[in-house]
């Protein structure tokens, strides 16, 4: 029955389309020499600028428009050099876009230098957190129970996290809490059942359902499930009592039946003794009265008060 139940559980996660762009690297190249060069060059136009006006001031001429034509070129193809230059910090990465068409994806950290016209939109790739709310839901016996998640994740494709959803962060919280919800929903609280999965009793297993469920609903998103975990389990405040006096009621006779289980080993062997030893020689009656008062001792759940037998057995 629980193979069954995997299966039609796997059935029921929803197929993901296909993703349109993955992530590939930028064209880009290191970025301090750009800029050891870029500024130098600024300046120079800059100066080349100057000196123009300065010549048109004094002399007028060719010489002086050349110099101020040059110098504002040079100036202009230095600023938009610099513009090229990026900043990547360690566990972030920039997606880079040039007239809306996806370039690729700067992971290298440090100063690095990419074509200044396109576009650079910061994603962190650290691993987070995502913590779920408390949720009510209803088990697979129809008990309202209170639950909470935590999901470790990390972006995996950048692209992907950027072009295929509208905003990743959402959706992996929405994503989250429906995963959550829908194992829930097929899985008890506690199973009646020995073969039977249940929340409380198998919770390793769950959990790595619910992983790999959380998995298949972001893959689309590039996000890379680390690990999932209940942070709260319990039965809803309106059936906690009445489920509590179950647990305690199954306890109770779980624990009455291995007393009863050893007391009878004990008998058994009390009686074996006895008859090897050649003690005392016991009638099938004396034998039950002996098996029915070692019970009695073994099984209680009081102190014997001992009576004492002046006579015999059958008087």
């Amino acid at each position: 029955m629980s193979e069954n139940r995997t299966t039609d559980l796997q059935s029921e996660i929803p197929e993901m389309p296909a993703p349109h762009v993955t992530e590939r690297v930028a064209v880009g190249m290191p970025g301090l020499p750009f800029l050891l060069i870029a500024v130098p060059v600024l300046f120079g136009g800059i100066a080349l600028f100057i000196v123009g006006i300065a010549k048109a001031k004094d002399s007028g001429g060719a010489l002086a428009g050349i110099l101020i034509g040059a110098g504002v070129v040079i100036a202009i193809a230095a600023f938009i050099t610099m513009f090229g230059l990026t900043q990547v910090a360690p566990g972030e990465a920039r997606v880079c876009q040039l007239f809306g068409r996806y370039q690729g994806t700067i992971r290298q950290d440090g100063l690095r230098w990419v074509n200044p016209f396109t576009s650079r939109r910061k994603i962190s790739t650290r691993i987070r957190n995502h913590e779920t709310a408390v949720l009510k839901v209803n088990d697979s016996y129809g008990n309202p129970i209170e639950l909470a998640a935590v999901v470790v994740w990390q972006v995996r494709d950048s692209a992907q996290a950027v072009f295929e959803v509208d905003d990743f962060v959402e959706f992996i919280a929405i994503q989250t809490d429906t995963a959550v919800r829908h194992i829930a929903t097929n899985y008890p609280y506690d199973a009646h059942d020995v073969e039977g999965l249940s929340l409380r009793g198998n919770a390793e297993e769950i959990t790595e359902k619910l992983s790999v469920e959380i998995a298949a609903r972001v893959g689309a998103a590039g996000v890379k499930i680390i690990e999932s975990r209940f942070t709260h389990l319990a039965y809803a405040p309106e059936i906690a009592s009445a489920m509590l006096q179950r647990q305690q009621a199954g306890a109770i006779v779980a624990a009455r039946q291995t007393i009863v289980e050893g007391a009878v080993g004990m008998v058994e062997s009390a009686l074996t003794r006895i008859s090897e030893q050649g003690i005392v020689e016991l009638d099938e009656e004396r034998k039950a009265a002996m098996v029915s008062n070692l019970l009695v001792v073994l099984c209680g759940d009081r102190a014997a008060q001992p009576v004492l037998n002046t006579g015999t057995l059958y008087q």
